[in-house]
């Protein structure tokens, strides 16, 4: 089954599709289809952030400013074009970074989205996805409905939007609420305070063709090697020193 979806198409009242679109679809599917067998039920609940936790093994310290994590602070870095590395919590399952291994940037550059696939090693060409206030969603993209698993396609409203409309106007939005995702709530509420918008790029943390990063000595190496300006993971930040904080 395709991972994403273009509801504009009426075909039916409703499509579910589910948020872990790669191969453990099989696996998911085959024990829905026993559960409904025996239970008469086919629906599931689903929690993304049900992965491993992050291991806080030791890191080299050169060249690391440490920050308790100040909200404003990683907004104005984001907002002065720095790119971060965002941890928190357990990683995601299935294949899309949704706000707990996630590499996050301001949205308004084409320079910011030509930088983010340098540094993901990808074609330049490639899309970058949006992170949106679910409650703003429908000021910055054609999306009247929350859409948290990053599976629908929309057009984007917003020209300030650079970094993450496609050469077609579309985007394909995750939507944040409270309730979902707190930290990166905040931090959007944050970003749009300082900025007037709630949406920030983001993309996945890992290295090119693994899984996402889970440990914090290979989060430092990639964020030296890639070129990030910092990581948060959970209550801290870790600014490298080569890239000053923003006012």
């Amino acid at each position: 089954m395709s991972g994403t979806a273009d509801r504009s198409k009426q075909t039916f009242s409703d499509v579910f599709i589910p948020p872990c679109t790669n191969d453990t679809g099989s696996a998911i599917g085959t024990a829905v289809d026993a559960m409904r067998h025996f239970t008469g039920n086919a629906k599931i609940k689903w929690n993304v952030y049900s992965g491993q936790p992050f291991t806080l093994d030791e890191i080299d310290g050169t060249g690391i400013e440490v920050h308790p994590l100040d909200y404003n602070q990683v907004a104005s870095a984001l907002l002065g074009d720095k790119v971060i590395g965002w941890v928190q919590g357990n990683c995601e399952i299935g294949p899309r970074a949704l706000g707990n291994r996630s590499i996050l940037a301001a949205p308004f550059s084409k320079a910011t989205h030509e930088r983010l696939n340098r540094i993901k090693n990808r074609k330049s060409f490639r899309p970058i996805a949006p992170v949106c206030l679910e409650e703003d969603v429908a000021l910055h993209f054609d999306l009247a409905r929350p859409s948290p698993y990053i599976l629908l396609f929309q057009k984007v409203l917003d020209s300030r939007l650079e970094a993450v409309t496609h050469v077609d106007g579309t985007a394909r939005a995750q939507t944040v609420s409270r309730e979902q995702n707190p930290p990166l709530f905040q931090l959007l509420t944050s970003f749009k305070a300082k900025s007037g918008v709630g949406v920030l790029c983001n993309t996945s943390l890992n290295f090119n063709g693994t899984g996402f990063i889970n440990r914090a000595s290979d989060l430092l190496t990639y964020a030296r090697a890639a070129g990030l300006d910092g990581f948060v993971i959970n209550d801290a930040f870790y600014l490298l020193k080569t890239a000053p904080l923003a006012a």
